[in-house]
């Protein structure tokens, strides 16, 4: 009987404290994209991600296919101009090459006796001994002869250079940055086998989008900040800017040469390349500029969301009525309403409330 009474005292005891429990609702913030207002010059300064190269990137690779059997290189390794880096098996072209030297030495015997029996059909021609015809014959022959031999040269010359296309030398002295394949591997014609960086320049390959690339022009400077160099800054300046389009990145690519490069700087590290496109204008442009998915309207006039936070974490945002100006490339000019530095909401604004709490993104 005391135990029934036990259990009853817990079960109770429990229910009295489950109802005293006040439920804890987490709180759920929405999301908001949000950008920082600036002025129409800032705005034209933009910063595109992109990658160091060597000065001299050369892509080797053999001129004929075949099996590698020597492979002298290796990621990180110095090597001088002329070296042998690599060679195929090169058993077709030897062979090739033999039979061309022997088809040489036969064409020139076959010159040699083409030869012998013309001068002495001419010498009996001119006795009266051997009529025209034979001469001529015996000419004939000979250039024929001739033709062949020519051209069983020529075939040796090719095959020659066959044997040769089996081996890759170092153009120039430099490092190798890439190997791409290893011993007994057969390879194709022009398939690159390593990538070797000459010379001490380092270059920036950067792709511009279509609508910024009629601003750059050549010898115009940029801003280098390398992230796997704590963000250290370098200056740089476009030395080339291609015509067309990338067809794999639907982008331009330009070329910036680092003009005060350090050993630091290694190829393959990304940067951030930052373009000033408004440093040729002659005239500065301090307009408050902001996006036009930032302006919505309704019966009070035009209106952005003012984002204010004190931890970049979350926020309030405040509906903000703005005066518009012109329409730009990039965005509304706003006459009154805003400042540069202020944080607006860019997306959704359909569903934001004046006042509402949200999570900054």
């Amino acid at each position: 009987m005391k135990t029934v009474k036990w259990i009853l005292t817990a079960l109770l005891i429990l229910m009295i404290s489950a109802c005293g429990k006040e439920e804890v609702k987490k709180e759920v913030l929405r999301p908001v994209k949000y950008e920082i207002v600036k002025t129409a010059d800032a705005n034209k300064i933009r910063t595109f991600s992109g990658v160091a190269k060597a000065g001299d990137e050369i892509e080797l690779s053999f001129r004929t296919s075949g099996i590698i059997t020597r492979l002298n290189v290796k990621a990180g390794q110095k090597i001088k101009k002329g070296a042998i880096l690599a060679r195929l098996d090169n058993v077709q072209a030897n062979l090739a090459y033999e039979k061309s030297l022997s088809a040489v030495k036969s064409a020139e015997s076959a010159l040699l006796t083409a030869r012998s029996t013309l001068d002495r059909t001419k010498l009996l021609y001119e006795k009266g001994s051997r009529s025209l015809s034979d001469y001529e014959s015996a000419r004939n022959s000979y250039q024929n002869a001739l033709d062949q031999y020519e051209s069983a040269q020529r075939n040796k010359s090719i095959q020659k250079s066959q044997i040769e296309y089996g081996y890759i030398y170092a153009p120039k002295s430099g490092t190798i940055a890439l190997v791409n394949n290893e011993l007994n591997e057969n390879v194709n014609a022009g398939q690159v086998v390593a990538v070797l960086n000459a010379g001490k320049e380092i270059n920036i390959d950067v792709g511009l989008p279509e609508n910024v690339i009629n601003k750059v022009k050549l010898g115009m400077e940029t801003g280098l900040s390398f992230s796997a160099l704590n963000s250290k800054k370098f200056k740089g300046r476009v030395i080339e800017v291609a015509p067309v389009a990338d067809a794999s990145s639907s982008t331009y690519p330009v070329k910036v040469r680092i003009v005060d490069a350090t050993e630091a700087i290694k190829p393959g590290m990304t940067v951030d390349v930052t373009f000033n496109f408004g440093q040729l204008d002659l005239v500065r442009d301090n307009s408050i500029i902001v996006p036009v998915k930032a302006v919505g309207e309704d019966g009070t006039g035009n209106f952005v969301f003012v984002v204010e936070s004190a931890d970049e974490k979350t926020g309030i945002v405040k509906k903000q009525i703005i005066e518009l100006g012109e329409l730009t490339t990039d965005g509304f000019k706003v006459k009154k309403g805003l400042n540069a530095g202020e944080k607006i909401a860019v997306a959704g604004l359909q569903t934001l409330l004046d006042g509402q709490k949200v999570k900054l993104k």
